[in-house]
């Protein structure tokens, strides 16, 4: 294909985006969405070479691999092997088990996969695992495994119904991705299924001849694509239902650069034909490989968000490690070779080989080869305090629920009902500490994982939360119940929309059921274990304070009363990890039983 500057920097536009929104620099809260820039770019490069060596009948799958090979690998390889020596380094064992793993799904381009299955993007477990920036890498490999082959197939036996084949393909991605939003969201964000639209969209406008130069409709439809993503990263935070319809942004918007943006005739091809946005998407492979992990270890060795000076220095980092990287590692490695196209391929296959051991190595031995292994605060054991299996559901029920097995205090007078998911459960261990000597309330628990006490909550990944939410009606109507109190990880249902948790409260109050929402309770960067081995009896929680002044909105509007944790346990900016030398949670946010003691005691409403 012919070199288009603009392309370069339109990937500048791509890159600069997301390493400034994980540095830390709030104002780029929708700065994810440069990834899905990139998958456009792709998209469209990968088809349109493709496409030309169809044409002139040099096509070589292997041939293909071998230029994917020489692009992806060397930088990718690098990075992995410097990230892996910094993470023996300085990680913690259960930190090193985790990265390890990451380090074999990396090296078996299936690091969408684990990271969908073992974290969300924007969980606070995310910001400490070193590899989650390879996911979207691993949607292109995977993508690159399919579309050479399509491409062939189609070309040589259906050539004039290209466009229909990949447009219903990409229809059909998008259609599932908009479903996804809601039903599965985090799969939604990780999954080749959900995402290849984007692919699409790019290999669409590859088989699509340029337009010659049209003046003013050029620089509109330049200003609007460049308008349409600059939009997006400033307007979508980390509650923007993604991708989805809201991708949409972005991914037109890049496609409208493409096919607009002249550098000869229009502002914005000038602009990202400049030798400065040039520079940026030369390096912009390495500079996204190595922001990620820098962020990773600011954040793992201060054990905070970066602020303004900190953002500020992994950003300055980023750059010169980015072009250290393509001078010295990517423009070697792309330099063809008089090696056979099956040889680099096997060689790029071996460098992923090592990787994978590494990983599998760190895996098997627990991660004991990092010397800060007996440093490691322990943990509050969770037991089965929280009745799990009969009161508190880790996976679908497969009985119904019994209200004999879930009572504490069965001797009260006030029936309640603790109502939601695993940071409700947390609460159980504290509410039978407080009536051990009895009292008013006679509590039933009434918890699963997953489940946030919104009726209209709904998840792919467990729609038995449905029913589950909807029973809970009926079991307040046979047991009397005059009290509710529904507790949750309301930062996950934020993402959905906070406004889901209205058709429980609506529904409750016409049950004319008192009912109190707990807000949000402190939520830490990290296990608290790592926290407190540095000696520390207080830290700084997640949680931002607008969530929880939205749920008392929420609460107050429909007529029930709203508690907020951190007004119990927090003081100014810090809260409580460790009192009188134990723990008061077991993970990064779940209560153990000595600081459930301590919540329920605080806070909870259990009298009359």
């Amino acid at each position: 294909m012919r070199y288009r500057p603009e392309i370069d920097g339109l990937r500048a536009v791509a890159v600069l985006p997301v390493v400034l929104f994980h540095a830390g620099f709030d104002v780029f809260s929708g700065g994810y969405v440069g990834v899905d820039v990139f998958f456009i770019i792709s998209g469209f490069l990968i088809t349109g070479l493709i496409r030309e060596d169809l044409a002139a009948g040099r096509f070589s799958i292997l041939g293909f691999y071998e230029r994917r090979v020489r692009r992806i690998l060397p930088a990718l390889v690098a990075v992995s092997l410097i990230t892996s020596a910094v993470a023996f380094a300085v990680m913690l064992p259960s930190f090193i088990v985790d990265f390890s793993r990451s380090l074999v799904a990396v090296s078996t381009f299936v690091s969408n996969l684990y990271f969908w299955k073992f974290s969300g993007y924007f969980d606070a477990s995310a910001a400490l695992r070193p590899m989650l920036h390879t996911w979207s890498l691993a949607v292109e490999e995977q993508f690159y495994v399919f579309m050479p082959i399509a491409a062939w197939i189609v070309y040589r036996y259906c050539a004039r119904l290209w466009l229909w084949i990949f447009g219903l393909a990409l229809l059909a991605s998008l259609v599932l991705s908009i479903y996804a939003t809601q039903a599965a969201p985090t799969a939604n964000f990780f999954m080749l299924p959900t995402r290849a639209w984007e692919l699409l969209l790019g290999a669409m406008f590859a088989s699509i001849p340029r337009r010659v130069p049209q003046g003013n409709l050029d620089q509109i439809g330049s200003l609007a694509g460049l308008g349409l993503i600059l939009w997006a990263v400033f307007a979508y935070d980390e509650t923007t239902p993604f991708p989805g319809v809201a991708a949409l942004a972005p991914c037109v918007g890049s496609v409208l650069i493409i096919y607009f943006a002249d550098p000869q005739t229009t502002f914005v091809g000038r602009i990202l034909s400049s030798r400065p946005a040039i520079w940026i998407g030369l390096i912009s492979y390495s500079l996204y490989l190595v922001h990620w992990p820098i962020a990773v270890f600011w954040r793992y060795l201060t054990l905070q968000e970066p602020g303004l000076l900190g953002a500020t220095a992994i950003t300055a980092a980023s750059i010169p490690l980015a072009y250290l990287s393509w001078r010295f590692v990517e423009q070697p490695f792309r330099k063809r070779t008089s090696a056979s196209s099956l040889r680099v391929v096997l060689t790029g296959l071996a460098a992923l080989a090592v990787i994978g051991l590494i990983g599998a190595y760190g895996w098997a031995t627990g991660g004991t080869l990092t010397h800060f292994g007996a440093s490691v605060a322990p943990k509050t054991p969770m037991g089965n305090t929280w009745r799990n299996g009969q009161c508190f559901y880790e996976t679908q029920p497969n009985a119904p629920w019994n209200p004999q097995a879930c009572e504490i205090n069965p001797q009260g007078t006030v029936p309640v009902l603790l109502w939601g998911d695993s940071f409700a459960a947390h609460y159980t261990p504290g509410i039978v500490t407080s009536l051990a000597n009895g009292g008013a309330a006679h509590v039933y628990e009434y918890t699963a994982a997953g489940c946030p006490p919104a009726l209209a909550y709904y998840s792919q990944a467990r729609p038995w939360c449905t029913d589950f939410n909807r029973n809970a009606l009926n079991e307040i109507e046979k047991l009397g119940i005059k009290r509710v109190i529904l507790s949750a990880r309301w930062v996950d249902l934020r993402r959905r929309g906070l406004e889901q948790l209205e058709s429980t409260l609506v529904a409750l109050k016409k049950l004319n059921v008192e009912t109190f929402v707990i807000g949000q309770s402190p939520i830490f960067i990290t296990d608290v274990s790592v926290i407190g081995a540095r000696g520390n009896d207080k830290w700084y929680s997640t949680v931002d304070h607008a969530l929880n002044v939205q749920l008392k909105v929420l609460a107050e509007k429909n007529d029930a009363k709203f508690i907020d944790p951190t007004s119990a346990l927090c003081s100014g900016a810090t809260c409580d990890i460790r009192v009188d030398g134990q723990y008061l949670y077991f993970d990064y946010g779940h209560f153990g039983d000595f600081g459930s003691a301590r919540a329920a005691k605080a806070y909870l409403p259990l009298g009359p």
